[in-house]
């Protein structure tokens, strides 16, 4: 097996956020009425709570680091931050990037999930309202991930790593219905790759006018996820469709799409062929749904291998 670690790291931008989960074992659709979805009022009793590690940032950064990599964050936390900042220490990640702003509580997130893995989420920002504003070095870095997070950062560091030459990986998830269309189309523009789920690549359509074709035109590869469905990648010469991995037990899908995209980049950072990188993204989002929170599975290096070559009956060219 050639060297797991590229040595270089990883600059990892979007949300800390303490994630409080609850599933709910029946079916969100069961209790809207179709012509009363003017005037919503539900509540849902849930069967099990539990408060979990999160952010876009901190669940890449954690799936990057267990794939052997140095994930560098960038982003904002509160001074409720302690309990995350040793997690993130017993996980291999250094947390000492990550800038605390004094009298604002950490960013948190309430994610329902019904028993067909539809999802409601509110999310509060907390200290993530405050951009990130100290000196980042890209000096030795061997790529950048810009995450959903705060706007003014996700605007400000794409522009930063374009001028500095630094490739960057531009995933805009949850924040896409923030950012104008100019925001949304300048950083697709120059972006390596860009990540989005089947739902928020209609998004990026109707904001931007901009269909896969001409999303193209502006980066190198599309990568579009639909969960259990699996992925599908795009450059301007040839389209991969990629089942999704095996997984026993399925959870809570929520992180799954951070773990695929820490996976398809360490794909990336291996030099490996676009499809390789999709069925890696799809080995380590299926260890992701296995547990109940974003951050609460385990596995190494030599056990994604394994289990890549148990899903797809191939062996990963390592």
């Amino acid at each position: 097996m050639t060297e797991e670690r590229t040595k270089r790291k990883i600059i990892v931008s979007g949300s800390l956020a303490f994630d409080r989960i609850m599933n709910y074992h029946g079916l969100f659709g069961d209790h809207f009425i179709p012509d009363r979805l003017h005037n919503i009022n539900l509540s849902f009793m849930v069967d099990k709570l539990s408060v979990e590690f999160g952010g876009t940032a901190g669940n890449i950064a954690y799936n990057l680091a267990m794939l052997g990599e140095v994930p560098e964050i960038i982003s904002t936390a509160g001074t409720d931050f302690g309990p995350y900042r040793s997690h993130l220490l017993l996980s291999g990640v250094d947390p000492t990037s990550i800038r605390i702003v004094e009298g604002e509580l950490t960013a948190s997130a309430v994610v329902l999930t019904d028993s067909a893995n539809n999802q409601i989420s509110a999310f509060h920002p907390g200290a993530g309202k405050f951009p990130y504003d100290t000196p980042i070095e890209t000096e030795g870095r061997a790529l950048a991930i810009v995450g959903p997070g705060n706007i003014e950062d996700m605007t400000t560091l794409m522009a930063y790593f374009k001028k500095k030459g630094l490739r960057y990986y531009y995933d805009p998830g949850q924040q896409i219905t923030a950012l104008t269309a100019d925001q949304l189309k300048e950083g697709i523009s120059g972006a390596h790759t860009l990540f989005v789920s089947d739902y928020e690549f209609g998004l990026v359509a109707q904001k931007t006018g901009w269909a896969a074709g001409a999303i193209l035109e502006h980066v190198t590869n599309l990568v579009v996820t639909s969960g259990i469905e699996g992925s599908r990648v795009f450059t301007k010469d040839a389209e991969w469709k990629v089942p999704s991995a095996p997984s026993d037990d399925a959870e809570d899908p929520t992180g799954a799409g951070d773990a695929y995209r820490a996976g398809f980049i360490k794909g990336t950072l291996l030099g490996l062929p676009l499809a390789t990188c999709a069925k890696l993204g799809g080995v380590v989002a299926a260890y992701a749904v296995e547990t109940y929170g974003t951050q609460t599975h385990r596995f190494t290096f030599p056990e994604v291998v394994e289990r890549y070559r148990k899903s797809f009956g191939e062996k990963l060219p390592v």
